[in-house]
């Protein structure tokens, strides 16, 4: 069983112990905390030492608890933190900005406070004296090229306005709160910064090891706190690449993959490398044959035998190429893909759920060549098959837990070289047919905008769209129409797929006018009374449209819903996705 030294302390009886030597690692993610934070911590602070605004109130026996510091030795003697690295870095900050107003201050009960703060921010020689070159705390964080100004200030006591770090504004920040603390309080001063060394809690937690250290670290994830599962995973790699003698390739390495992963990876949870290892976790699941629907948890998955895909630089240079790949799809890369791909990729770009990543991801990985190239018309073959099954179900069976289990059983036969057919979930087109007429494809669903785009890109005539072109939905025969003139026999028409387009919304906003004749005008573009020329949409059928049409009426909208209706059941047939 690993051994562990838990004992609460306050910041005076931890910061200055004679043993306490913290280092913040390589590994870890740079300093984070805003003015916000520190304004909350400040807040917090001064409501505990003087409760009420009134110092009388205080009773010495009060404590205010800070939160935990997990940390291990390391083979230097160092204590590695491995959480709490934010909390102890402001109040490092936090202290070094208390000691530089001290030393502007004569009497004798600061200048007390003064010598008590100073040992928690220095080391001291073998007689007690201060060493102010030797700080408590060391930073070497690869990816913070702003660590130095850290140092600096706790050295010196000095952040210039030309130091624009967040330890700058910070420390800067804490300098004006202690200015105007003393400003209200003059006759109190010492006493906030001593019940914070005196009174204030810390509960360090030291682990013999590091894998100790990040268990805990783990565990502390699972009860809420806000530490991300790759910082974990960063953690196993640092250890591994140290063992090779290659710590810091790995740190250049994974520096470029967190800021590529940072621009490609826009999670709605989580933060966008946890999404680069969810992607990439899915192929290691389709190579262990794992079908079930049920998905372990991120980290769960990734720590089975003691993180053994972790140690290895297989899986790391595959984390690398599939980042490479869909910096490429988000670029719509033409080096990388052709015409032909980069359309279906803008379509799936409008899934009605996100399970089409892990799905290419998958296929991706195993399909590349060496250069990281696919098949040409076998990827196109495998994208138009999964749009068709993806949208199909959407109608049929919405919600991507029902999609689970046919696509897993699928992300498996492609690791197994089998190609991807649904043998066992393939559609009766009637039902299929019957269902899509009596969907109701409002705007709120995914699905409408997945038939528009979808829709749109079986015109050759349609150029490829920017990924980065906002599309809202367009009622060809206007709501106002409808209000005004009542002229459709089926109320219903009016939110039919036949009545939806894709449109760019600043041409959107402009088109909302009743008049068919009018929207006509916005979607062709013109030169408004200012002589300036209004682009009009690039969306070819809706310009088809315009040019042979004087007029949208119901008529137009039930014949164009059946015409995408049948057209996407001849697209299910063409895709070999029918009984």
């Amino acid at each position: 069983m690993s051994k562990l030294n838990i004992d609460q302390k306050t910041i005076e009886a931890l910061f200055s112990d004679p043993k306490t030597d913290f280092l913040i690692p390589d590994y870890q993610r740079p300093y984070a905390w805003s003015e916000v934070e520190c304004r909350t911590l400040w807040d917090d602070i001064f409501s505990f030492a003087f409760p009420e605004n009134n110092s009388d109130n205080f009773k010495t026996t009060d404590e205010y608890f800070l939160g935990p510091i997990v940390t291990f030795k390391n083979e230097d003697g160092k204590q590695e933190i491995i959480d709490g690295q934010q909390r102890l870095t402001t109040l490092m900050l936090l202290l070094r900005a208390f000691y530089a107003r001290f030393g502007k201050m004569k009497d004798a009960s600061t200048q007390l406070v003064q010598e008590r703060v100073e040992k928690c921010i220095w080391k001291k020689d073998e007689l007690g004296a201060i060493i102010k070159t030797q700080l408590k705390i060391d930073s070497e964080v690869a990816t913070d090229v702003q660590k130095d100004q850290f140092l600096s200030i706790l050295k010196n006591g000095d952040a210039p306005d030309s130091m624009k770090s967040q330890y700058a504004v910070n420390y800067r920040f804490f300098q004006a709160k202690i200015n105007e603390f003393l400003n209200d309080y003059p006759t109190y001063f010492a006493y906030l910064p001593a019940r914070l060394i005196n009174n204030c809690i810390l509960l360090p937690i030291e682990a013999e090891s590091q894998d100790t250290a990040l268990r805990i670290f783990s565990t502390l994830n699972d009860r809420g706190m806000p530490l991300s599962d790759s910082d974990i995973f960063k953690a196993q790699y640092y250890k591994f690449y140290s063992s090779q003698g290659k710590k810091d390739d790995f740190i250049k390495k994974w520096k470029e993959l967190e800021e590529l992963s940072n621009k490609i990876f826009h999670p709605i949870s989580g933060i966008p490398m946890d999404e680069l290892f969810t992607r990439y976790m899915y192929y290691e699941r389709a190579k262990q044959g794992i079908k079930s629907s049920t998905t372990e948890a991120l980290r769960k998955f990734y720590e089975k035998n003691s993180y053994t895909l972790l140690k290895s630089e297989e899986t790391f240079e595959n984390l690398r190429d599939l980042a490479d790949f869909w910096n490429d799809v988000s670029n719509q890369s033409k080096d990388r893909f052709s015409e032909k791909i980069l359309r279906k990729l803008f379509v799936l770009n409008y899934a009605p759920n996100g399970m089409w990543y892990y799905f290419v991801s998958v296929y991706y990985l195993h399909n590349r060549d060496t250069d990281g190239n696919l098949d040409d018309d076998a990827f196109e073959s495998f994208l138009e098959k999964i749009i068709a099954f993806i949208w199909t179900y959407a109608v049929i069976n919405p919600g991507v837990n029902m999609l689970r289990t046919p696509v897993y059983a699928e992300m498996v036969n492609i690791v197994n070289d089998k190609p991807v057919s649904f043998d066992e979930f393939k559609f009766d087109i009637n039902s299929v047919k019957a269902a899509f007429l009596n969907f109701s494809f409002n705007n709120g669903r995914p699905i409408t905008k997945a038939m528009l785009a979808w829709w749109a890109f079986l015109e050759d005539a349609q150029e490829l769209l920017s990924l980065e072109t906002v599309f809202e939905i367009e009622h060809i025969y206007a709501k106002s129409r409808q209000d005004k003139e009542k002229s459709l026999t089926n109320a219903k028409n009016l939110e039919a797929l036949g009545n939806k387009a894709m449109l760019e919304k600043r041409i959107n906003i402009r088109a909302s006018d009743y008049r068919f004749e009018d929207k006509k005008k916005y979607y062709n573009g013109y030169i408004n009374s200012r002589k300036q020329e209004k682009k009009g949409t690039n969306i070819s059928e809706l310009l088809s449209l315009a040019k042979a049409n004087d007029d949208f009426i119901e008529a137009d909208i039930i014949k164009r819903t059946n015409d995408m209706i049948e057209r996407f059941m001849q697209y299910i047939v063409e895709n070999e996705l029918a009984q």
